[in-house]
Protein backbone atom coordinates (compact mmCIF):
# COMPACT_ATOMS: atom_id res chain seq x y z
CA UNK A 1 0.00 0.00 0.00
CA UNK A 2 1.55 3.27 -1.08
CA UNK A 3 0.35 7.25 -0.10
CA UNK A 4 -1.83 8.82 -2.75
CA UNK A 5 -1.55 12.55 -1.63
CA UNK A 6 0.27 15.18 -3.10
CA UNK A 7 -0.99 16.51 -6.37
CA UNK A 8 1.24 18.94 -8.67
CA UNK A 9 -1.14 21.73 -7.30
CA UNK A 10 -1.32 19.95 -3.93
CA UNK A 11 1.99 19.37 -2.67
CA UNK A 12 2.52 21.44 1.02
CA UNK A 13 -1.39 22.39 0.52
CA UNK A 14 -2.88 19.38 0.52
CA UNK A 15 -6.16 20.30 0.63
CA UNK A 16 -6.25 21.81 -2.80
CA UNK A 17 -6.70 18.22 -3.91
CA UNK A 18 -8.59 17.99 -7.34
CA UNK A 19 -8.28 14.48 -7.73
CA UNK A 20 -12.47 13.51 -7.69
CA UNK A 21 -13.96 10.29 -7.23
CA UNK A 22 -17.89 9.72 -7.79
CA UNK A 23 -20.31 6.71 -7.34
CA UNK A 24 -21.24 4.36 -9.98
CA UNK A 25 -23.24 1.67 -9.26
CA UNK A 26 -21.24 -0.07 -6.26
CA UNK A 27 -18.03 2.05 -7.23
CA UNK A 28 -15.94 4.67 -6.97
CA UNK A 29 -14.62 6.01 -10.25
CA UNK A 30 -12.16 8.05 -10.04
CA UNK A 31 -10.07 10.76 -12.07
CA UNK A 32 -7.12 12.68 -11.51
CA UNK A 33 -2.87 12.83 -10.82
CA UNK A 34 -0.94 11.84 -8.06
CA UNK A 35 2.55 12.61 -7.77
CA UNK A 36 5.75 11.77 -5.85
CA UNK A 37 3.67 8.58 -4.76
CA UNK A 38 6.71 6.52 -3.19
CA UNK A 39 7.28 2.99 -4.56
CA UNK A 40 4.16 2.73 -6.70
CA UNK A 41 6.13 1.04 -9.37
CA UNK A 42 6.24 -1.75 -6.82
CA UNK A 43 3.01 -2.30 -5.38
CA UNK A 44 -0.22 -3.29 -5.63
CA UNK A 45 -2.59 -0.78 -3.65
CA UNK A 46 -2.98 2.79 -3.09
CA UNK A 47 -4.84 4.98 -0.77
CA UNK A 48 -6.06 7.93 -2.94
CA UNK A 49 -7.71 10.69 -0.63
CA UNK A 50 -9.90 12.63 -3.57
CA UNK A 51 -13.04 14.96 -3.61
CA UNK A 52 -16.49 13.08 -3.67
CA UNK A 53 -18.28 15.91 -2.70
CA UNK A 54 -19.26 17.93 -5.86
CA UNK A 55 -18.40 21.74 -5.21
CA UNK A 56 -16.77 20.74 -1.86
CA UNK A 57 -13.44 23.10 -1.34
CA UNK A 58 -10.23 23.13 1.05
CA UNK A 59 -10.40 20.13 3.48
CA UNK A 60 -14.20 19.11 3.36
CA UNK A 61 -15.63 16.52 0.81
CA UNK A 62 -12.67 14.65 1.25
CA UNK A 63 -12.56 10.75 1.11
CA UNK A 64 -10.03 8.22 1.90
CA UNK A 65 -9.93 5.46 -0.82
CA UNK A 66 -8.20 2.24 -1.17
CA UNK A 67 -7.47 1.42 -4.62
CA UNK A 68 -6.33 -1.41 -6.76
CA UNK A 69 -3.07 -0.31 -9.11
CA UNK A 70 -3.45 -3.23 -11.72
CA UNK A 71 -5.90 -2.16 -13.50
CA UNK A 72 -6.33 -0.45 -16.91
CA UNK A 73 -7.72 3.13 -15.68
CA UNK A 74 -4.02 3.45 -13.62
CA UNK A 75 -1.06 4.44 -15.17
CA UNK A 76 2.47 4.43 -12.94
CA UNK A 77 5.11 7.01 -14.68
CA UNK A 78 8.61 6.11 -12.05
CA UNK A 79 10.89 9.98 -11.90
CA UNK A 80 14.01 9.60 -12.36
CA UNK A 81 16.17 11.18 -9.74
CA UNK A 82 19.19 12.63 -8.81
CA UNK A 83 19.92 9.78 -6.76
CA UNK A 84 19.89 7.10 -9.74
CA UNK A 85 16.61 5.34 -8.75
CA UNK A 86 13.39 5.93 -9.54
CA UNK A 87 11.23 5.34 -6.02
CA UNK A 88 9.10 8.36 -6.53
CA UNK A 89 6.14 8.55 -9.48
CA UNK A 90 3.27 10.05 -11.29
CA UNK A 91 -0.21 7.87 -10.81
CA UNK A 92 -2.63 8.97 -13.72
CA UNK A 93 -6.55 8.03 -12.92
CA UNK A 94 -8.77 7.67 -15.67
CA UNK A 95 -12.08 6.20 -14.87
CA UNK A 96 -10.14 3.88 -12.43
CA UNK A 97 -12.22 1.75 -9.95
CA UNK A 98 -12.31 0.62 -6.58
CA UNK A 99 -15.20 -1.13 -4.51
CA UNK A 100 -17.71 0.78 -2.62
CA UNK A 101 -17.13 -0.35 0.54
CA UNK A 102 -13.27 0.06 0.00
CA UNK A 103 -13.04 3.79 2.11
CA UNK A 104 -11.44 4.30 5.48
CA UNK A 105 -13.54 6.39 7.66
CA UNK A 106 -16.73 7.85 6.35
CA UNK A 107 -17.22 9.81 2.95
CA UNK A 108 -16.48 13.37 3.31
CA UNK A 109 -13.93 12.65 6.30
CA UNK A 110 -10.98 11.90 4.38
CA UNK A 111 -9.01 14.70 5.77
CA UNK A 112 -8.99 13.66 9.46
CA UNK A 113 -8.23 10.00 8.39
CA UNK A 114 -4.88 11.46 6.22
CA UNK A 115 -3.95 14.46 8.87
CA UNK A 116 -3.78 11.07 11.56
CA UNK A 117 -1.95 9.40 8.67
CA UNK A 118 0.82 12.37 8.06
CA UNK A 119 0.64 12.59 12.30
CA UNK A 120 2.22 9.37 12.37
CA UNK A 121 4.69 9.46 9.76
CA UNK A 122 6.00 12.51 10.89
CA UNK A 123 6.61 11.69 14.55
CA UNK A 124 6.62 7.92 16.21
CA UNK A 125 6.70 6.01 13.23
CA UNK A 126 10.54 7.03 12.88
CA UNK A 127 11.25 4.74 16.02
CA UNK A 128 11.68 1.72 12.82
CA UNK A 129 13.20 4.17 10.66
CA UNK A 130 16.38 5.48 12.94
CA UNK A 131 17.28 1.54 12.58
CA UNK A 132 18.20 2.73 9.04
CA UNK A 133 19.71 6.53 10.47
CA UNK A 134 21.58 4.43 13.13
CA UNK A 135 23.41 2.27 9.98
CA UNK A 136 24.11 5.52 7.83
CA UNK A 137 25.48 7.28 11.01
CA UNK A 138 28.14 4.09 11.53
CA UNK A 139 29.33 4.63 7.90
CA UNK A 140 30.56 7.87 7.84
CA UNK A 141 32.26 7.43 11.26
CA UNK A 142 34.17 3.85 9.92
CA UNK A 143 35.24 6.29 6.76
CA UNK A 144 36.82 8.92 9.27
CA UNK A 145 38.61 6.52 11.11
CA UNK A 146 40.13 5.00 7.72
CA UNK A 147 40.82 7.29 6.34
CA UNK A 148 41.98 9.96 8.89
CA UNK A 149 39.51 13.21 8.88
CA UNK A 150 38.55 11.67 12.61
CA UNK A 151 41.56 13.23 13.34
CA UNK A 152 39.44 17.23 12.33
CA UNK A 153 37.94 18.65 15.72
CA UNK A 154 35.20 20.17 13.62
CA UNK A 155 34.10 16.80 11.86
CA UNK A 156 35.23 14.67 15.07
CA UNK A 157 32.26 17.15 17.08
CA UNK A 158 29.98 16.88 13.89
CA UNK A 159 30.11 13.19 14.03
CA UNK A 160 29.62 13.42 17.73
CA UNK A 161 26.37 16.22 17.24
CA UNK A 162 24.71 13.05 15.12
CA UNK A 163 25.32 10.78 17.94
CA UNK A 164 23.79 13.04 20.26
CA UNK A 165 20.87 14.13 17.72
CA UNK A 166 20.16 10.35 17.41
CA UNK A 167 19.67 9.67 20.86
CA UNK A 168 17.56 12.55 21.34
CA UNK A 169 15.68 11.51 18.65
CA UNK A 170 15.08 8.24 19.84
CA UNK A 171 14.38 9.52 23.13
CA UNK A 172 11.41 12.16 21.97
CA UNK A 173 9.93 9.12 19.77
CA UNK A 174 9.24 7.17 22.68
CA UNK A 175 8.17 9.73 25.15
CA UNK A 176 5.26 10.96 22.39
CA UNK A 177 4.03 7.03 22.44
CA UNK A 178 2.96 7.51 25.96
CA UNK A 179 2.94 11.32 26.47
CA UNK A 180 2.28 12.86 23.30
CA UNK A 181 2.06 16.74 23.75
CA UNK A 182 0.36 19.46 21.02
CA UNK A 183 2.28 19.72 18.06
CA UNK A 184 4.79 16.65 18.94
CA UNK A 185 4.62 14.86 15.23
CA UNK A 186 5.69 18.53 13.81
CA UNK A 187 8.62 18.58 16.18
CA UNK A 188 9.47 14.98 15.72
CA UNK A 189 9.88 16.23 11.48
CA UNK A 190 11.70 18.97 12.01
CA UNK A 191 14.10 17.21 13.82
CA UNK A 192 14.56 13.70 12.47
CA UNK A 193 14.35 15.50 8.67
CA UNK A 194 17.17 18.22 9.43
CA UNK A 195 19.59 15.77 11.52
CA UNK A 196 19.10 13.23 8.04
CA UNK A 197 19.94 16.35 6.02
CA UNK A 198 23.01 17.05 7.61
CA UNK A 199 23.77 13.37 8.04
CA UNK A 200 24.07 13.61 4.38
CA UNK A 201 26.55 16.67 4.48
CA UNK A 202 28.96 15.46 6.97
CA UNK A 203 29.24 11.73 4.83
CA UNK A 204 30.20 14.05 2.15
CA UNK A 205 32.34 15.89 4.04
CA UNK A 206 34.10 12.76 5.67
CA UNK A 207 34.48 11.14 2.05
CA UNK A 208 36.58 14.40 0.14
CA UNK A 209 36.65 15.36 -2.91
CA UNK A 210 35.72 11.56 -3.78
CA UNK A 211 32.46 12.37 -2.70
CA UNK A 212 32.18 15.27 -6.02
CA UNK A 213 32.74 12.53 -8.69
CA UNK A 214 30.19 9.51 -9.84
CA UNK A 215 31.45 6.55 -11.20
CA UNK A 216 30.80 5.03 -14.58
CA UNK A 217 27.52 5.21 -16.06
CA UNK A 218 26.63 7.54 -13.15
CA UNK A 219 27.22 5.22 -10.47
CA UNK A 220 26.76 6.96 -6.94
CA UNK A 221 28.24 5.33 -3.40
CA UNK A 222 25.88 4.95 -0.65
CA UNK A 223 27.18 8.75 0.90
CA UNK A 224 26.32 10.45 -2.18
CA UNK A 225 22.62 8.68 -2.34
CA UNK A 226 22.17 9.66 0.83
CA UNK A 227 23.14 13.64 0.76
CA UNK A 228 20.78 13.96 -2.49
CA UNK A 229 18.32 12.32 -1.47
CA UNK A 230 18.40 13.69 2.11
CA UNK A 231 17.34 16.84 0.47
CA UNK A 232 14.28 16.25 0.01
CA UNK A 233 13.62 15.01 3.66
CA UNK A 234 12.72 18.85 4.72
CA UNK A 235 10.02 18.74 1.99
CA UNK A 236 7.81 15.26 1.53
CA UNK A 237 5.38 14.77 4.45
CA UNK A 238 4.62 18.42 5.19
CA UNK A 239 7.84 20.88 4.71
CA UNK A 240 9.66 22.80 7.20
CA UNK A 241 8.03 25.78 6.60
CA UNK A 242 4.42 23.94 7.36
CA UNK A 243 5.46 22.28 10.04
CA UNK A 244 6.55 25.80 11.93
CA UNK A 245 3.44 27.07 11.08
CA UNK A 246 1.55 24.34 12.66
CA UNK A 247 3.66 24.86 16.06
CA UNK A 248 3.18 28.56 15.82
CA UNK A 249 -0.51 28.71 14.70
CA UNK A 250 -2.22 25.87 16.40
CA UNK A 251 0.00 25.34 19.44
CA UNK A 252 1.41 28.82 20.12
CA UNK A 253 -1.88 30.75 19.00
CA UNK A 254 0.41 33.38 17.35
CA UNK A 255 -1.77 35.23 14.33
CA UNK A 256 -2.22 33.16 11.05
CA UNK A 257 0.47 33.55 8.66
CA UNK A 258 -0.88 36.21 5.74
CA UNK A 259 -1.79 34.62 2.70
CA UNK A 260 -2.26 38.00 1.01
Amino acid sequence: MVPGLPEPDAGSDLANVRTSARLVDDEWSIDGQKIWTSNAHESDWIFVVARTEPGSQRHRGLSFLLVPLDQPGIEVRPIDQLTGGSEFNEVFFTDARTRADLVVGDPGQGWRVAMDLLGFERGVSTLAQQVGFERELADPVSLAWDNGTFDDPVLRDRLAQAKVGLAVMKANAVRTLTDPVPGSDSIAKLVWANWHRDLGELAMAISGPAALTAGPDYHLDARQRLFLFSRADTIYGGSDEIQRNILAERVLGLPKESRG
